[in-house]
């Protein structure tokens, strides 16, 4: 496997597969370090969690230099990424205790409780687009139930994969509690198969997480899946549109616009589309696109070539049927993967731009002449990842968001982001199960029950 700058198109770095023999023995020694550090009490296991924060937040710098290289991401999003991580780390740290306590239950028993116990090792499968918070994320609940895990990272962020590795070990947790295997994507299934694998989580595109469930399914293994997303934010007419527009430009540019719960799909409601597309296009055209090695770049390359070029040829194909262009659409010249802030307007369903998910910093307005079909148009997607609304009148938005949104996470008068004390995940075929929170934390343990007579 290899890493190449997606800003200059030079590779980075090359690395061995990792060999079966390696895989064996790795397990071997994950196992055994799972065996010991179930054992230790919450406390105990919070204690390295919370080195493990110190550890992120003394590197945060190369961090956010190592994603800058391997995927493009400006090191100001970068750093903040890394904070999240540390944040959540601490978090988890707190709770977990809490969130997995035995619970009692009243039956014709002398005693009968519900009790939370660790599985084993998890594997995980995680993408590149948030290099080291969507492995974080799944680490930190996992570890603290008192499992131990597998990364199988993407492998264009070997080296951040590699450096989430050294992080548990700088904060002295067992050695393989935490193994990093350098695996491509066709080495999966035999991993999963593996008989000390217990469960299996993804982040990723909808083909690979059919392909992990099927693959999980034949030999009995939980997974939650966490895949694409196609957000619709629904702008009515008494919306503020100072508001709304800062914050659906800042979600469908986070990122580069790489990011499976951005904002993508922008429904706007009767008179306000005119006024709301200028605005729009305006605070797009703002963004900073440059290297993401300075501080004030907004926009960095996207995380490969062939990405950009496949996110190129949808927006060539909307066009082609009717999509009108305000802004962007032309790939710049250079070697980098850079494609500039992009605004596609009379989308109409049966264009890319209405029916597939936009990798990159495109987004797509559609009118509605009213709020039930500004919400059935919001629907009318196989994802269901995240939804906003933006309106002055809160308990509409309330009770659209809580009632009639068909999505995992649904936010008014704002943009739709993770926070490790809410659930995140999705419906339809944006997955299953959920991380953060107390759910996120009981997805892999075993909710035994005990009856004592």
């Amino acid at each position: 496997m290899q890493t190449i700058d997606p800003t200059t198109g030079k590779k980075i770095a090359f690395y061995e597969d990792i060999s079966s023999a390696s895989i064996e023995s790795g397990l071997k020694q994950t196992q055994a370090a799972f065996e010991h550090w179930r054992t230790l009490t919450f406390e105990q296991r919070g204690e390295r969690m919370k080195a493990a924060a110190a550890v992120l937040r003394k590197h945060k710098k190369r961090y956010a230099v190592l994603m800058a290289m391997e995927m493009g991401k400006p090191v100001a999003q970068g750093e903040a990424e890394i904070e999240k991580c540390a944040v959540t780390c601490e978090f988890y740290a707190d709770e977990a205790k809490n969130f997995l306590a035995p619970q009692s239950v009243k039956t014709q028993a002398s005693k009968s409780f519900v009790t939370f116990q660790p599985l084993g090792i998890i594997l995980a499968v995680m993408p590149w687009n948030f290099p080291f918070w969507q492995a974080l994320r799944c680490a930190a609940p996992t570890l603290m139930a008192g499992n131990a895990m597998i990364l199988k990272h993407a492998s264009n962020v070997c080296g951040c994969a590699l450096a989430i590795e050294e992080v548990f070990k700088e904060a002295d947790f067992p050695d393989g509690i935490l193994k990093t295997f350098l695996l491509p994507s066709a080495g999966v299934k035999a991993l999963i198969e593996h008989p000390l694998i217990k469960a299996v989580t993804l982040t990723g595109s909808k083909p690979a997480g059919q392909a992990i469930a099927a693959q999980a399914g034949a030999v009995i293994k939980k997974t939650v899946l966490e895949l694409g997303g196609s957000d619709a934010y629904i702008i009515l007419e008494d919306a503020d549109l100072d508001q709304a527009v800062s914050m659906c430009v800042a979600s469908r540019l986070v990122n580069g616009g790489q990011s499976c719960v951005s904002a993508k799909r922008f429904i706007v409601v009767g008179k306000r589309l005119k006024e709301f597309e200028e605005r729009f296009v305006d605070k797009m055209r703002a963004a900073i696109m440059d290297t993401p090695l300075k501080q004030e770049t907004t926009l960095g390359p996207m995380a490969r070539h062939d990405l950009r070029d496949s996110l190129h040829e949808q927006v060539r194909k909307s066009i082609q049927q009717g999509a009108r262009l305000l802004l962007g659409g032309q790939i710049p010249d250079g070697d980098g993967a850079f494609y500039p802030p992009t605004v596609l307007t009379d989308v109409k369903k049966g264009m890319p731009a209405y029916e597939e998910e936009f990798f990159g910093p495109v987004a797509s307005i559609i009118s509605a002449t009213s709020e039930k079909e500004a919400i059935a148009i919001a629907n009318d997607t196989i994802f269901g990842l995240g939804a906003a609304v933006f309106t002055q009148d809160v308990k509409r938005g309330e009770e659209i968001a809580t009632l009639e949104l068909e999505a995992g996470c649904c936010f008014v008068n704002d943009m739709v982001k993770s926070d490790p004390r809410l659930p995140f995940g999705g419906v339809k075929q944006s997955g299953y199960g959920r991380e953060l929170s107390n759910f996120g934390i009981q997805e892999f343990v075993n909710i035994k029950t005990v009856a004592i007579q």
